[in-house]
């Protein structure tokens, strides 16, 4: 009826027609005469008097009535404000684009209800319907009737990706093959997909009888877009739609594991797209970072995937000249070696002999080897040299004498080089130094300023050839390059045409040569090799790990194709390569959903050239005013009652304290029924809840039951007898012993889970496995038992069946790395002091995650962090040791038969809980001989 109210079943409102009947009706029905109790004489004095009777109600009875019919006529044709803007036209089949990128899934629900609402108007229309979505690597666009295109729609979910819409509404257009739709609904995110999109005249184009864009503003959608790792921080781009409010937006830098180990905050000014959060770790830290993610939000934009160009890299140093080092302002490498040593992993030839030290600095697997005035090379170092570089190595070389005097067919210069050099004073000379020239915008030192005061008095020079600018990094104000690189299957060569040190130019000695370096060094892979031992050139990778639209890594690679390296590799995702890791564990690059850069603008639609009627989603604005007329109604009826009541002598004999009190409690009742209310849960309890309470008033060891009756029983009493030794030896005291399913019950109360492995049990599901995945990076511990040491013994290495099937639940977890309990770990001094871990069995090692030691004067130190290893593995059944059954008598014996192995291994069992429950606070100890010395004892 209006643009803000109508009515959902208008037909309904032909009700009103009655009204005059019923009027007529409520005249006719009076309410009861009131009757009174009269003394006797005034009944004998009244006796002959004629009775009345009312004729009809009061006329403003009646009128209460008529409001009364009146709003339940209006609720029973279901008025809406705000709602969907009419119903769809005819003549043609209703098409639908749908948008389901990244930016749709916050609100995908409302998508969905949306499409279904107009699905429902098209079959009370009897038209076909068209849809198409534009996430979607393929489309079925054929129209349909309204059963199939409900199926499509339920199938459809958001993907990762970018829309491609002009690849939707082309298949569109081929599927109507020429038939003009009646409708056309355009549901969008609200975000241009890419620079220069032309959507409204695209659509225009089908010649719809009317076109309407559904959406919300899209200013909920948030992405980063870069990050810059630079010397004391890390810098993340995040943008969003302009508005009108300022937004902060705090940005998380998590670890492999999804640990936020640091934090930032982008704030939006009024009207501001782009906003830059500053990360500040220490560099080894920022080392660990594994993805930017906005905190709060689960969208695949709001995440940012580094790879191995954020992590340290190993650079080897080679030189053509012996270091002096009574003149270390002299030696080539000095001042690289300063430039680097902040980011970088400096290794040294330890070798003389040039094929020697090239080929030990290779076994160690550098990212970047540094070559400072090398000219000639044997051959065999060249192939070596050549072998890494088609792996993904990068080469930098830097001129001097000995390069300059070298074969000009040299394969591992990027460029041809002119014999001599440029010299002041030289054949090749200039009157006065060169500066430098502005760097290019699209290579890797752009942004940097053109160092002042660098001038070049001495150089290299390379023959001009047709892709020499686009080879060149760095040039001089007279455009000879200074700067120059060539890729060589997935390495990369570059060139610097001056020396390493400062008599050439006085380049090395600035600033700007620091970031020169570190910025080349970045470009590098952090491991080389990832494609294998074979040497083969390495042109693409394949999926490792794809970002989902929740913006969480899957192993799930789809219909993903490899990614293309060099010169062709995307600066964005795409269907063929959607937003993830490519790679392998080895290494691996992160291919982002967005470009770097890239800034988030509103869908235009101006190119239009038919009336764009822009609306709302469901659920977004429409608001039903059926349940507050009928509430009214209800109110109204109550009102009635009481005057029908009250006019029939009810209240007669109430006094009148207890009939205002009465009136008082109708009415409160009636406003508190009109009042808006938040939905009220009676009982929101689900199974299990009741036993999950009585689970957290202490602490309970528990395992994970198997499906097997003598594994779970056994599983069971193991833990009683460790809870009971606990009891008599330590100051917790544990609860009874839970047995949990993985797949159901709640585990984050329980400080450690023992799962014991058994072949023959069933495999759990891979839901089940993702919760414990999510229990272990969500700080708890899982203990896995094979019980498989007494097998392995006299077999040839073969793994058991209980190890096979540790293997398969392990291979969906991303788990860290593991090595054996080391001799100074917390674990061996928790509460008893022990050098190894026995079970029923011996001979297993205890198995945790792996640390980073730190090393001074050849002796371990243990780490000082507070964490504790989320898993544990052994096969030397702790739960068959520990088993007793009512009267505390051992069920099972030890292999071999030695109570003092048993006594060891509750224990290892008693230092496993006190490490779970205080972490590493023993490694403190390493601080006592420093804190008695200064207490002077």
């Amino acid at each position: 009826m209006f643009s803000s109210f109508a009515f959902a079943s208008p037909a309904l409102l032909g009700a009103l027609v009655v009204l005059p009947a019923i009027w007529w009706l409520l005249k006719l029905t009076p309410p009861r005469p009131q009757a009174e109790v009269f003394p006797p004489l005034k009944i004998l004095a009244t006796v002959l008097k004629r009775e009345e009777t009312p004729a009809r109600s009061p006329w403003w009875l009646t009128l209460l009535r008529m409001i009364m019919a009146t709003l339940v006529i209006f609720a029973l044709a279901e008025p809406v404000l705000n709602p969907r803007v009419g119903t769809i036209a005819g003549g043609g089949p209703l098409a639908l684009v749908i948008d389901n990128g990244w930016a749709s899934g916050t609100d995908w629900d409302r998508r969905v209800d949306t499409a279904s609402g107009l699905i429902d108007e098209a079959e009370s229309k009897g038209v076909a319907i068209s849809m198409v979505f534009t996430a979607e690597p393929s489309q079925d666009a054929v129209p349909t009737d309204p059963a199939t295109a409900r199926e499509h729609l339920r199938a459809a979910k958001p993907r990762p990706l970018v829309p491609d819409r002009e690849r939707a509404v082309t298949a569109l257009q081929a599927a109507l093959n020429g038939t003009h739709p009646g409708t056309l609904a355009f549901i969008t995110d609200g975000l241009a997909a890419k620079d220069n999109e032309k959507i409204g005249a695209q659509l225009s184009a089908l010649q719809p009888s009317e076109m309407r864009v559904i959406a919300d503003d899209g200013k909920a959608a948030l992405a980063v877009t870069s990050a810059t790792n630079g010397v004391e921080r890390l810098n993340a781009k995040v943008t969003r739609l302009a508005t009108t409010n300022p937004q902060q937006v705090i940005v998380d830098a998590q670890d492999q594991q999804g640990r936020a180990i640091a934090t930032g905050t982008a704030t939006f000014a009024a009207g501001q797209s782009v906003a830059t959060a500053e990360i500040t770790a220490p560099y080894e830290l920022r080392n660990d970072f594994a993805r930017l993610s906005i905190s709060g939000l689960s969208t695949a934009g709001a995440v940012h995937l580094l790879d191995d160009g954020f992590r340290r890299r190993k650079v080897a140093l080679l030189s053509g000249d012996s270091n002096d080092e009574f003149q270390p302002l002299l030696s080539p490498l000095y001042y690289i070696e300063r430039a680097l040593q902040p980011y970088a992993d400096l290794i040294k030839a330890q070798d003389k002999d040039l094929p020697t030290a090239v080929t030990q600095l290779l076994q160690q697997n550098p990212s970047v080897v540094v070559m400072a005035d090398i000219g000639r090379m044997p051959p065999e170092v060249q192939q070596a040299l050549q072998r890494w570089l088609q792996k993904g190595g990068t080469l930098i070389r830097f001129a001097g004498p000995r390069l300059a005097a070298a074969p000009a067919d040299d394969p591992l210069v990027p460029v041809m080089l002119r014999q001599g050099e440029r010299q002041l004073g030289g054949a090749l000379s200039w009157a006065e130094p060169q500066a430098l020239a502005a760097f290019p915008v699209n290579g890797p030192f752009a942004g940097l300023a053109p160092p002042k005061g660098v001038l070049v008095k001495r150089q290299v020079l390379a023959e001009p050839t047709p892709d020499l600018a686009e080879r060149t990094w760095a040039s001089l104000a007279d455009g000879t390059p200074l700067v120059t690189t060539k890729q060589l299957g997935a390495g990369r060569i570059v060139l610097f045409h001056v020396g390493a040190e400062a008599s050439w130019s006085n380049l090395p000695i600035s600033g700007e040569f620091v970031e020169m370096l570190r910025r080349i060094v970045q470009l590098s892979h952090a491991g080389v090799g990832v494609s294998g031992t074979t040497g083969a050139a390495v042109a693409s990778l394949p999926p490792y790990r794809l970002l989902t639209e929740r913006g969480a890594l899957t192993s799930d690679a789809g219909n993903a194709k490899p990614l293309e390296l060099g010169v062709n590799r995307p600066k964005a995702s795409s269907f063929d390569n959607p937003p993830g890791l490519y790679g392998s564990e080895d290494g691996f690059t992160a291919l982002n959903l967005l470009p770097n850069g890239a800034e988030l603008k509103p869908v235009d639609l101006s190119g239009a050239s038919v009336p764009v009627v822009r609306e709302a989603l469901v659920g977004a604005t429409a608001k039903p005013l059926k349940p507050i007329l009928l509430g009214i109604a209800l109110v109204l009826f109550i009102l009635d009652s009481l005057v029908v009541l009250f006019m029939g002598g009810a209240f007669a004999r109430l006094p009148k304290r207890g009939t205002a009190a009465v009136l008082a409690m109708v009415s409160l009742g009636a406003a508190l029924s009109l009042a808006p209310m938040d939905r009220v849960y009676a009982d929101d309890s689900k199974r299990g809840d009741e036993i999950l309470l009585q689970h957290l008033d202490n602490t309970h060891l528990a395992y994970v039951k198997t499906g097997e009756s003598d594994v779970d029983e056994l599983s069971e009493r193991g833990l009683s007898g460790l809870t009971e030794y606990m009891t008599y030896r330590t100051t917790l005291e544990p609860g009874t012993p839970v047995g949990l399913d993985i797949a159901k019950d709640e585990l984050s109360i329980y400080p450690i889970i023992f799962w014991p492995i058994s072949a023959t049990a069933p495999m759990p599901s891979a839901e089940a496995i993702s919760r414990i995945d999510a229990y272990m990076r969500s700080g708890g511990t899982v203990l896995f038992d094979t019980r498989d040491q007494i097998n392995n013994l006299g077999i040839d290495g073969a793994p058991s069946p209980n190890a096979e099937r540790l293997r398969a639940i392990l291979s969906n977890i991303d788990i860290p790395p593991l090595e054996p309990v080391p001799k100074d770990h917390v674990l061996t001094r928790s509460f008893y002091l022990l050098h190894d871990f026995p079970g029923r069995y011996t001979g297993s090692p205890l198995w945790v995650e792996a640390r980073q030691e730190a090393k001074s004067k050849g002796k371990e130190l243990t780490s000082g962090g507070d964490g504790v290893s989320p898993i544990m593995i052994t096969g030397n059944d702790f739960l068959g040791a520990w088993a007793i059954d009512a009267n505390g008598v051992p069920l099972l014996p030890t292999v071999p038969a030695d109570e003092r192995q048993r006594e060891i291994s509750y224990r290892v069992g008693v230092n496993i809980m006190m490490y779970m429950l205080t972490g590493n606070y023993k490694a403190d100890q390493v601080h006592v001989p420093a804190l008695l010395e200064r207490l002077g004892q």
